[in-house]
């Protein structure tokens, strides 16, 4: 049965979201915004836009037609204000990434970024986080899922909303290639709590350490969250079957 079409997704909820500051703009993007052209395909030109607008939410992506060059690929899955990613990215130009987000404006933000530092290793997807991931990702294809401070929904009848929930790890491990790991960070200890308990009942993943180079960098939430005392919780699980 082909999936109906998603909704945007909601933006990541954070300390500072929570407390009124960063909200977005719900919604489809108006008629008057145009998106740019698929990003960095083969001979793109200097300048092109990083941004990739979907031809079909029922097709799965090519990777392989998306980038310059077949290298192995990167998911951060709510790419919020793209300072993690930009900066893997700039760390590595023999690997691939793709950032998913729902708000334009923050996507737009990392575009001008990207293009400025001439990236042709990153694109982005405008589209609900979990949806991309099921349904438009092609099986065995990350070598790693970034989930960074995804929305907590923290009161108790809205938790079914959350990203990593139940039949989270089986879709992350449909996206996997095997050894392909998901690296987890939160500031919500519940959520961690529950992060921790799906991944440890699925027997296709075991915990394994997150690398000092990767929680080096930060996101511009995760920084004003230490610098407020807040405790960064992480995880990463590795797709061993």
């Amino acid at each position: 049965m082909e999936p109906s079409a998603p909704p945007l997704a909601d933006p990541p909820a954070t300390a500072a979201t929570q407390a009124g500051a960063g909200q977005g703009t719900a919604g489809p993007v108006s008629s008057t915004e145009t998106l740019p052209p698929l990003g960095c395909p083969p001979n793109a030109p200097v300048g092109f836009g990083l941004i990739h607008p979907l031809a079909s939410i029922l097709d799965r992506l090519d990777p392989t037609r998306l980038f310059r060059q077949p290298q192995p690929l990167e998911v951060e899955l709510g790419s919020g204000d793209g300072s993690f990613l930009l900066q893997h990215a700039l760390r590595h130009p023999d690997r691939n990434f793709i950032g998913v987000e729902r708000l334009l404006g923050r996507l737009r933000k990392l575009d001008r970024k990207g293009g400025r530092a001439g990236l042709t290793n990153l694109l982005l997807v405008r589209i609900e986080a979990g949806y991309f991931l099921e349904y438009l990702l092609p099986p065995a294809t990350a070598q790693a899922l970034h989930i960074y401070f995804p929305d907590p929904w923290p009161k108790k009848r809205h938790r079914k909303h959350r990203l990593v929930n139940e039949r989270f790890p089986d879709i992350a491990r449909q996206a996997l290639v095997p050894g392909g790991i998901v690296y987890l960070r939160t500031d919500n200890e519940d959520y961690f709590t529950q992060m921790r308990a799906v991944f440890g009942a699925n027997a296709a993943f075991q915990e394994t350490e997150t690398p000092v180079v990767l929680t080096e960098l930060v996101t511009d939430f995760e920084r004003h969250f230490q610098a407020q005392g807040v405790a960064i919780r992480r995880a990463a699980y590795q797709r061993t079957s």
